[in-house]
């Protein structure tokens, strides 16, 4: 993986990071780890980018609501 895929597949975890709540970082950190791992099959790497970019952008969701 060059750093452009590296970077993408890291999206979830550091939109996590903007979250004020450390719920959804390990989660997100996880499906980082398993997109990476997974590059050698996109379909699988999707997926689990697809579900951590969704915990990430809840998290932000409900960061950016309470305030």
């Amino acid at each position: 993986m060059d750093a452009l895929q590296m970077s993408i597949a890291a999206m979830p975890f550091l939109l996590a990071l903007t979250s004020r709540k450390g719920k959804a970082i390990v989660p997100c950190l996880l499906t980082s780890l398993f997109t990476v791992l997974l590059g050698g099959e996109p379909h699988r790497a999707v997926v689990a980018w697809c579900v951590g970019m969704l915990i990430a952008a809840v998290a932000l969701r409900e960061r950016l609501r309470t305030g």
